[in-house]
């Protein structure tokens, strides 16, 4: 059985050196970030199961975090900060956050938060692991894809951008998002890298791309995996 993984973002090094101790103690895999980016990127590509986050980043506020990722994620995030005005907490909890714990903290208590969390997530319904959309059919389990039963030969950039459409199939995924998940934060404006390789993709999954669009474009903002 996998352990539970909890991102920890904080830029403070004394609450980092405290945190990872204490939660592998309790058998948890750790992960650290200390800025706005490196939790997108960290959230979008290593998938934690918890996410404990401080609002006061160096590039930005946590709160940009949270609304970075709630569109394609549903992790639960415990928000935790010195900040104790009831307007920040109430916008932190708006925006997508789960819990907030104030610093000076506990360990007791935010163990029992993390505890909470990640029941509320084992509860939630699950992913599913095969995605079919049409003759389409992606397995994520083995990573195979098929398009009426031939297998499909994909790059690994184009895999991860059709798991990731499929796995938010109906909605927009912003250009935003879908650069930070298979390039990083640091390609965030390369929009033209996307349209290449959404290209490369459709030549694979639409062969027949006139009668076939499985892959929307949503002009200015994303693009969304659309079941025929």
């Amino acid at each position: 059985m996998m352990k539970p993984r909890i991102l920890v973002v904080d830029d403070e090094p004394q609450i980092q050196r405290f945190l990872k101790p204490a939660l592998i103690a309790v058998d948890y895999d750790v992960l650290q970030a200390t800025t706005v980016a490196e939790a997108k990127r960290a959230i979008a590509t290593q998938v934690p199961d918890v996410v404990v986050l401080d609002l006061g980043l160096p590039d930005g506020d946590g709160r940009d975090v949270i609304a970075a990722v709630r569109p394609f994620s549903s992790v639960p995030i415990i928000v935790l900060s010195a900040r104790d005005r009831e307007s920040e907490k109430i916008e932190a909890l708006d925006l997508g956050a789960d819990d907030y714990v104030e610093k000076p903290f506990g360990i007791g208590e935010l163990l029992a938060r993390i505890r909470t969390a990640l029941r509320r997530g084992e509860n939630a319904p699950a992913a599913p692991e095969t995605f079919e959309f049409g003759p389409l059919a992606i397995d994520a389990a083995t990573r195979r894809v098929t398009l009426s039963r031939n297998v499909l030969h994909l790059t690994p950039k184009e895999y991860d951008l059709l798991l990731l459409l499929a796995r938010n199939a109906g909605r927009v995924v912003t250009h935003r998002q879908l650069l930070t998940a298979i390039w990083g934060p640091a390609h965030v404006e390369d929009v033209q890298y996307l349209r290449v390789l959404i290209a490369q993709l459709r030549a694979k999954i639409e062969p027949e791309a006139a009668s076939v669009r499985l892959v929307e474009n949503e002009p200015g903002i994303g693009y969304r995996l659309q079941p025929p």
